[in-house]
Order: structure tokens, then sequence, then C-alpha cells
């Protein structure tokens, strides 16, 4: 059902149509993890703005044993890149919330990571005439494993509205290297895969996405009520409305 030629040629109109209105002339920023959404936003970017117009950001916490990927993604789509390193800025955080709270919990920890980048995307595309794309996917954003405020945030967003599955598809339309595609997705904050991180795997989520089909009931619950309890992150900020 899905047709990724004629969905990637919408969002490449889309992001045309997007930044002549929102930013006409300025740059795509993005930050390259050397995961597959990253990389096919980059490219679908780079297709609608030209590569001369989008600027990858690498930002490993100390050392990043796979960083060569997100150094070939930039290489192959032949854009400009910049490494920002958060080392220093994370454990100076750290050091400070540890001083001054009574406790500092592991999921603080894993999203002070993001939230940082996101600055740091903020702050690039502030200096060099951007507008930074959010990189979260459907399927991401439906079970909330996305941090608000951190990948969830940025100007725009070409991939929310497709699963993991739908992105992959439109990769290949763009003829990027399965390499990149396939790469398995790791959070690259908990050491762990995506998939371990949820329990259970992005096939079987984006079906029921689509179709509301899962074989597997305790894991449909699971789905559900993840679902349920991080509904909040895709809501705008809520606020008292004053009437004089």
């Amino acid at each position: 059902m899905f047709n990724a030629e004629k969905v990637c040629k919408d969002i490449v109109k889309w992001t045309k149509d997007w930044f002549n209105i929102n930013g006409n002339g300025c740059n795509a920023v993005i930050g390259i993890s050397g995961g597959k959404d990253s990389t096919i936003v980059a490219a679908l970017c780079a297709k609608a703005l030209g590569a001369d117009r989008v600027i990858g950001v690498l930002m490993p916490n100390g050392l990043q044993e796979d960083i060569n990927v997100s150094e070939a993604v930039c290489d192959f789509l032949g854009i400009k890149s910049y490494t920002i390193n958060i080392k220093n800025t994370f454990n100076s955080a750290m050091d400070e919330l540890k001083a001054a709270l009574p406790s500092v919990s592991q999921q603080t920890i894993i999203n002070i990571q993001p939230r940082l980048r996101m600055s740091v995307l903020y702050a690039v595309s502030q200096s060099l005439n951007g507008r930074v794309a959010s990189t979260s996917n459907l399927s991401e954003e439906f079970v909330g494993y996305t941090t608000r405020y951190g990948d969830l945030a940025g100007d725009f967003a070409t991939i929310s509205s497709l699963t993991a599955s739908e992105v992959k598809e439109i990769g290949k339309v763009l003829g990027l290297p399965l390499e990149f595609i396939e790469k398995v997705p790791i959070d690259g904050l908990s050491d762990k895969t995506d998939e371990e991180s949820l329990g259970f795997s992005y096939d079987v989520l984006d079906k029921f996405i689509r179709t509301g089909i899962c074989e597997d009931e305790e894991i449909k619950g699971k789905i559900l009520r993840l679902n349920k309890l991080n509904e909040f992150k895709l809501k705008l900020v809520e606020f008292f409305q004053y009437e004089q």
C-alpha cells in the first residue's frame, strides 16, 4: 500500500515549499548519528535544497565507536559537516547536578544527552543561517521512544508521519547504500539496540500502527501502554489563557 516513490517526491516538494516560506536561502542543519533516520532526512534535504545547503553535525559524547559511519554518510551525500564533542559539557552538567541534587536518575543521565545535542544543533543553526531538522519517525513517537526537547525537537520534520519500515523504503528510493539503511538502530545512550530497549521489534510495532494487528497480546498491551503514557510528548505546551 505504501508508494515510496510518490511519498519521497511529496516530501521533497514539501521541504522545498517549507524552506521557501520559513527560511528562503537557509541551510538544513541535521544531527548525523549514523542511523537510518538522520541519514535519510539528510538525503531528503540534499535532494530538496542541494547538498551545498545541508549541514551535518556529528556530536559524540567522548569516544563514539561507530562515528566513521556518520562521517561516511556525510561524504556519500557530499554535505559539509562539523564534529562537536559534547563530553566536557555533559560531564560538567552531571557534576553540577550530582552536587546539587540528592540523587540523579538514570533516565536523567540518558535524556540530558539528546537535549545537549539539540542545544548544539541550534547553536550551529543560528551561526550558519540554518533551520534544524527533526529526525524522529512515527514508530518512535508512537511509543515515546524520543526525548522531548531533544531529538523530538526541530524547526521542521520530514519523516514524523512515516513508520520505521516506511522510512527504510524512502532510503531505498533515494539510492542510499543498504549499510546505511539497514544499520541496526542503537540509541547511543544506553548501549542497547532500540528493539532491546523497547522489548519488541519495529516490524511488529509498524504492523500494529498501520493495521491495529498484533498477534502477541502481551506486546500489544505494552505498545498501547507506552503510547498512552507518552502521548504528552507530542502535544504543544499547554498554557493558561488569560481573557481580559
